[in-house]
């Protein structure tokens, strides 16, 4: 790899005036914690502010009230009953929640796949050794033709003791799009629950969690709805809410307040926090829907659009097949970089130092070659992946 390819570093595109980058940094990766525009900093900004001008009026007067309608403009964005929809700081935190809420036993198997996100791996790892059960893994290639083959090899991997099935909806090493839809509708006929891993989805998909099924959802704010760090939610069917505490159990076991459900009471209160981020979530959905004439549903075209063609312009530069069709991928698009580029480590590094391109590369384990993910949102502009297709033949 040169140090100076021919190219012009390209610029961001101009609705790049709204974040706070580095106009010297090409930040290909906001699929890894997002990133925050500045009117929703501001936001956030002005909830801290009202928070420490009066802190007992804020928490024991008004606190509530805002939660609430944070919880209601949030449960509408994804398509939730506000009642079945708590805050969390983010989604790995959902997923640690209702795997500890839960009792397994030596007989019962944990479905999962060989695309699930590390942290959360770990976790299902975590509980598994603690009671016995036994992890079930479906293996699903990365180069795949359609979403069928998903679906048959996880179905695949269920038997009489499946009890839970944990899977991503878009996972963050492949960047594909799983048709949990489908897959929960085939594990709902036969009685097993799940618990869907939902980090990337919010404002990448148009969500609607009530049609989806699934007995556990749980999503992050941050990453492509926008919102300040720290803002993600845990979305849980009303029968099974009675199972799940909170990581801290706070207040709420013991009130005797019969106005709201247990589930709220316990999860909306866990010690004192700094809720800004949670109550900033409406500007985040407002302003992120405003940036184009079509809304949301243009936004989330525009970025996917970018992705395809970003993703089809590094695939012909640099001679790589594509692992999957368009429609599997949503914001994010990965490719394998083949044995040329094993050295990931090395190349992450010469990416960032010497040419302040930022952009995840990560190992598969599958074949032993290095995956390059790119993000594409609103701010990104084609020419950044030109410039890293570039920079990378050289």
């Amino acid at each position: 790899m040169k140090d100076n390819p021919s190219q012009t570093k390209p610029e961001y595109s101009a609705f790049h005036r709204y974040w706070m980058f580095d106009p010297e940094v090409t930040f290909l990766n906001h699929g890894a914690f997002g990133a925050c525009p500045i009117p929703i900093l501001d936001a956030q900004y002005q909830f801290r502010q009202q928070l420490e001008q009066q802190p007992f009026h804020f928490f024991v007067r008004e606190y509530e009230t805002l939660l609430d309608q944070a919880r209601q403009q949030l449960a509408d964005f994804v398509g939730a009953n506000s009642e079945d929809l708590v805050f969390v700081p983010n989604a790995t935190t959902g997923i640690n929640t209702v795997l500890r809420s839960l009792s397994f036993s030596e007989q019962d198997e944990l479905l999962t796949t060989n695309h699930e996100y590390n942290a959360c791996r770990n976790v299902l790892d975590f509980v598994a050794t603690r009671t016995g059960a036994k992890i079930i893994i479906a293996d699903i290639p990365f180069f795949i033709t359609s979403s069928q083959q998903i679906i048959e090899a996880v179905m695949a991997k269920v038997s009489p003791r499946t009890k839970l099935v944990l899977i991503d909806h878009i996972t963050s090493q492949t960047g594909l799009i799983f048709p949990i839809q489908e897959i929960i509708q085939k594990l709902n006929h036969l009685g097993i629950d799940t618990l869907i891993d939902g980090a990337h989805a919010p404002g990448m998909l148009a969500l609607n969690l009530q049609e989806i099924g699934a007995t556990y959802y749980t999503g992050n704010c941050h990453k492509w709805l926008s919102a300040p760090k720290g803002a993600a939610f845990l979305a849980v069917q009303q029968d099974k809410q009675g199972l799940i505490r909170p990581l801290t159990i706070s207040h709420g076991a013991n009130s005797t307040r019969s106005d709201r459900s247990r589930f709220l009471l316990e999860f909306d209160w866990t010690g004192t926090p700094d809720p800004s981020a949670y109550l900033s979530i409406p500007k985040a959905i407002d302003f992120m829907g405003s940036l184009l004439p079509g809304g949301w549903s243009e936004l989330i075209k525009t970025n996917h659009n970018l992705a395809v063609n970003a993703r089809k312009l590094l695939s012909e530069k640099l001679e790589i097949p594509l692992p999957c069709p368009n429609h599997l991928i949503g914001s994010m698009a990965v490719l394998p970089l083949g044995k040329r580029w094993q050295s990931f480590s090395d190349l992450n590094q010469k990416l960032w130092q010497e040419h302040k391109i930022e952009v995840p590369i990560m190992p598969w384990d599958d074949d032993n070659q290095p995956l390059i993910r790119i993000s594409a949102q609103i701010y990104n502009h084609l020419s950044q992946y030109e410039y890293l297709a570039e920079v990378l033949l050289n």
